[in-house]
Parts: structure tokens; sequence; C-alpha cells
């Protein structure tokens, strides 16, 4: 792990047991809660293996909440197994299957002290939050002592290069940037070089925002990764995908295109609070085994968790605070 810098402040302290996150967490996943359990609240209760009819109620909201048909099916099938026990009851089944899930894909994102600077490399298609979460990324590696620098590679979107900018004037990190129209993979070229000369920890790379079916913008990334390498060799970038879990099972595809694209190192799934589709979490679990690195869960600065499957699910599950 990188050493923490000194002169950073320590994180503000969480209340025993981290209620304050999880509470949070329970309010933005309330929409896909709702959609999961309205209506089954007696069929969680009841201790008894599933009929016909309540086996199609349950699939039918799974598949609503965009948990899709590869991980509905999985669960489902389980299900059906594991409530033959006696002792079995729906409510502990669930919660067992969906933590084999999510499991696989439970791993937070380590810094390597090795990597100076570790590159975060931010992609994903226009409006999932890719910007607006770099900020709170950085503001998350602040609390924890690093040094940032925001590398604003965006250089097509109308006021990116300002946007990125008042993030970084917010968390007090320098931003490298140039004139629109720039070419990004020397703007986050620069950016290393900087990083590098000043002993910087992150460097965290707004990227255009793109289709993922736009293969001359595919290509951009691609070139952007080759600068990373021409800079050094050793480094290994995180390529962190942006995905609005609004989106529900197209932000499957996204995934799959990217990953094929450039090699995806970890999911940012954006925008839990305003869905009832975050089921697709188990979709890209079950579908792509890529880990998820971090939830966004609302708009303010501190509504950036790292991604836990035990707290997800139980928070899930959880009734309406």
């Amino acid at each position: 792990m990188l050493t923490p810098n000194p002169s950073q402040p320590p994180p503000a302290a969480e209340p025993a047991g981290g209620n304050k996150l999880f509470s949070r967490l329970r309010r933005g996943l309330q929409r896909t809660h709702t959609v999961l359990f309205t209506d089954l609240n007696e069929l969680f209760s009841s201790r008894q293996a599933l009929d016909e009819t309540q086996r199609e109620h349950l699939e039918e909201h799974l598949l609503r909440a965009d948990v899709g048909v590869r991980a509905t099916r999985r669960l489902m099938d389980a299900l059906d197994k594991r409530l033959r026990s006696p002792e079995a009851d729906l409510s502990g089944a669930m919660h067992e299957l969906m933590q084999e899930i999510l499991t696989p894909v439970d791993k937070p994102l380590h810094i390597s002290g090795a990597d100076r600077p570790f590159v975060i490399l931010v992609v994903g298609v226009n409006g999932t939050g890719k910007t607006t979460s770099i900020g709170k990324l950085a503001a998350l590696f602040r609390k924890r002592g690093y040094s940032v620098l925001l590398a604003a590679g965006d250089t097509f979107r109308a006021a990116a290069v300002e946007q990125l900018q008042t993030w970084g004037a917010r968390n007090q990190v320098p931003v490298i940037a140039q004139p629109g129209g720039g070419d990004a993979a020397a703007v986050i070229f620069d950016a290393l070089q900087y990083a590098r000369a000043q002993n910087i920890d992150l460097v965290i790379a707004d990227t255009a925002g793109r289709l993922h079916t736009h293969g001359g913008l595919m290509d951009e990334l691609k070139k952007i990764r080759r600068a990373i390498s021409k800079f050094d060799a050793q480094l290994s970038p995180e390529c962190l995908l942006v995905l609005d879990a609004g989106t529900g099972q197209n932000a499957l595809a996204q995934a799959r295109q990217f990953h094929e694209a450039v090699g995806v190192t970890g999911i940012l799934l954006s925008k839990l609070d305003g869905t009832a589709r975050g089921g697709v979490i188990f979709a890209l679990a079950e579908e792509t085994g890529i880990p998820i690195r971090y939830l966004g869960i609302g708009e303010q600065q501190d509504d950036l968790q790292e991604f836990n499957s035990g707290e997800f699910i139980k928070a899930l599950l959880a009734p309406a605070p």
C-alpha cells in the first residue's frame, strides 16, 4: 500500500458499527427493495417449500428488479433444493444464495505502492455520472491521506474540463488539462509526468463518454492505455467502468463491450438511489465476474461507498427504514 500523506486530515469517524454508512446504503437501495419484496412479505415469513404459483411470483419480482435471467435461474434452482430441508426458510436461503453470487466480485481496490503514481482510468458511456464519480473518488482518497491528481481526458464534451476543475477545487487537488479538442492520451501522459515529478500518489483520469458500440472512441481508449505503458511499462492501471444502475440489463452489455475493448478491472455502479433496477448487480457478478469496487448511492460527495457484499445484501433485504 502507498503510505498515506500525514499532512492530510484523517477521515471522520463513523458511528460504531458503521451505522451511518449502512443507513445511507439502505436508503439508496429502497426502490430496488420495494420491487423485490412488495406483496412477498407473507411468502418470506413462511418456512415451507414454494408451490408453483409462489415460485412464479418470486421469479417475476427478481426479473423486474433486473437480477437477470441467468442469476434468477441460479437463485430459483438453488432455492428449490435448499427449501426441501425442514430447517430452511426462504429469507435465510435467499440471503445465503445472494451472498454466493456476490462474494467472488467483492474485491476492494488495492492501491499498490509499487505503481507510483497509481492510475485509475475511468471509462463509461455518457450520462452514467462518470465525472461526478471521479470527484467523489478524489474526496474518498483524500480523506484516507493520499495525494491525488485529476487528469481531464474528456476533451470532447462541452464543459467537461470545467466540471472536473470544479471538483478539483472542491477537493483541493490539482487538475491537468488542455484546451478543448486536445489529445486525451497527451493529457494523461502530461498528468503522469507531473504526478511523478511531484511525488503524487494517485492519478484519476477522466475520459470522453462513449457508446460501447463506438469503435473509433474505443480505439482512443486503447491509445490512452498505450500512452500509460509508454510512460512506464510497469504501471498497471485500474480501468474503472462507471455503470448507471438505472439502465438495467443494458449495463451488462456495456460491461461486456468495454471489457472486450480495454480490459475492465473494476466497476463503479452509480445512481443506485434513483432506480428500482439495482438487482443488475447480480447479473453483472454472475455473467462478467468483474470486481465491483464502488457504489454510488446519492448526490452528495460522501455518497460513494466501497462495495461490501455482506452489507449490500443486508441493506437490500432489510425492511424499509
